[in-house]
């Protein structure tokens, strides 16, 4: 026996997508450039189909109702489903539209920032957002498409994959070394003063790259930005430990003690309903080889090496 539900509209649905993100059958109007009159009507029809009432309308906007996060749920998958569909009968001369890649603020500003212009050069109708955040960026919750991080992120959507390691190591401003000494081993750090995270401020237990080389270091200069502590510490503040890709901006810091090196782990995830988008994949195989690429070494040295 047939329901309203059988005969349910994708473009009623799209409709329903466009006004829960516009909080207002107004904005609705205005970004579809239809008529109030015709995204109410479509609205009560969906509404019909379902059973149930979609929103509250309140002075804030529209609110949705239990049925309504059920329907948006949905409605979202099969948004997904064909946005996939579209992408997979595209080829790879046509990929485009928009791509939020979110990691931490010394990868993305250091080392992303100058090399992400090779892809979008390639592919110019493909528009690159970077962002930085100090903590875990929810991919699940569509905070980014893709999160590239230094730990592997929990969730039962995400798809991750460790994707290389960088090493950590120790450097100081000749300033410095010259005025307290040059350590000669790791004995002698215990009576050096350091540039490290600010410790109540410390959100990702990864950037605790410092306590890699000494657990309780005597610090001079404290920052929540690992940028600040790099050119701190090349004003002579005291010993910083830093990724080795932070060495491509030169700010005259000297490795100290070169055969003490730490690392960290390289994770990129994305939610397994973008996974096979076709701008995902590009922006996804081009960080994948960025790891092991010539271009990522410094000084002759292997700045990445591929995770075994």
């Amino acid at each position: 026996m047939a329901t309203p539900l059988d005969h349910l509209d994708w473009d009623d649905l799209k409709l329903f997508l466009r006004a829960v993100r516009s909080k207002s059958i107004t904005g609705a109007s205005r970004l579809l450039g239809v008529s109030h009159s015709t995204i109410s009507r479509r609205l009560s029809r969906l509404e019909y189909a379902v059973g149930a009432g979609l929103f509250e309308r309140t002075r804030d906007g529209l609110v949705l109702t239990t049925v309504g996060m059920t329907v948006l749920r949905r409605a979202e998958e099969i948004e997904l489903g064909v946005n996939s569909l579209r992408s997979d009968m595209s080829s790879q001369s046509e990929v485009s539209g928009t791509v939020r890649l979110a990691t931490m603020e010394g990868i993305a500003s250091l080392y992303l920032a100058s090399q992400l212009t090779r892809l979008t050069s390639k592919y110019p109708d493909l528009l690159l957002e970077l962002i930085t955040s100090p903590q875990t960026v929810r991919v699940a919750r569509r905070e980014a498409d893709l999160f590239m991080s230094f730990f592997k992120p929990q969730g039962k959507a995400l798809v991750g994959e460790c994707i290389g390691r960088f090493a950590t190591r120790l450097y100081a401003s000749p300033s410095y070394l010259e005025k307290c000494g040059i350590p000669e081993g790791k004995e002698d750090l215990r009576r050096h003063h350091f540039v490290g995270y600010i410790e109540e401020l410390v959100q990702l237990e990864a950037v605790r790259w410092l306590e890699d080389f000494i657990p309780s270091p005597n610090l001079a200069f404290a920052s929540n930005s690992m940028i600040a502590q790099m050119f701190a510490a090349s004003g002579g503040a005291g010993i910083v430990a830093l990724p080795e890709f932070a060495l491509r901006v030169n700010t005259g810091l000297v490795n100290v003690l070169p055969d003490l090196r730490g690392h960290r782990d390289v994770w990129l995830s994305v939610h397994q309903d973008m996974a096979n988008l076709s701008r995902i994949r590009v922006v996804s195989r081009f960080l994948k080889e960025l790891m092991t690429s010539d271009e990522a070494k410094l000084g002759g040295r292997q700045m990445w090496t591929q995770a075994q």
